[in-house]
């Protein structure tokens, strides 16, 4: 069985990653805790290809995750039922937590970054999540609801 999928909210959950880290991740909000706890210099010159390189990776990256979410979203409903919305905020949320949170605390802790940086990081990671969750649970593929 292949999952139906609105590639529609697919791309849309995909530019919405976009948002929540520029927000997330922006000088006044958590960017300069973050940028210090990652050791990153905000202020060193870049490249146009270093930094637009993280940039087309992240787009990439996060097409293929919301795509994954889209898919398993609707694997889950047909397995579960109940409501689209709800099914796509609880596979968010299991998938986040079993694969992303667990992966970051795995190699954070091996690397010995600060656990305050692995806090901000996957709670960005699950707000990420809910916000592709929500795209995709209010509008689901066509012929499923």
């Amino acid at each position: 069985m292949v999952p139906e999928i609105n590639y529609w909210a697919v791309l849309l959950a995909t530019l919405s990653t976009m948002v929540v880290g520029s927000v997330w991740y922006a000088p006044p909000v958590f960017g300069k805790r973050w940028a210090k706890l990652a050791g990153v210099d905000m202020n060193a010159e870049k490249t146009a290809l270093q930094a637009w390189m993280p940039i087309i990776v992240t787009v990439f990256v996060s097409f293929v995750t919301a795509w994954v979410l889209a898919g398993t979203t609707a694997i889950a409903w047909h397995f579960y039922g109940g409501g689209y919305l709800l099914t796509a905020l609880g596979t968010a949320v299991t998938v986040w937590a079993g694969f992303t949170a667990a992966r970051f605390i795995t190699h954070d802790a091996f690397e010995g970054r600060p656990s305050s940086l692995t806090v901000m990081n996957i709670a960005h990671e699950l707000v990420t999540f809910v916000v592709m969750a929500l795209i995709i649970g209010v509008w689901p593929p066509a012929g499923t609801v």
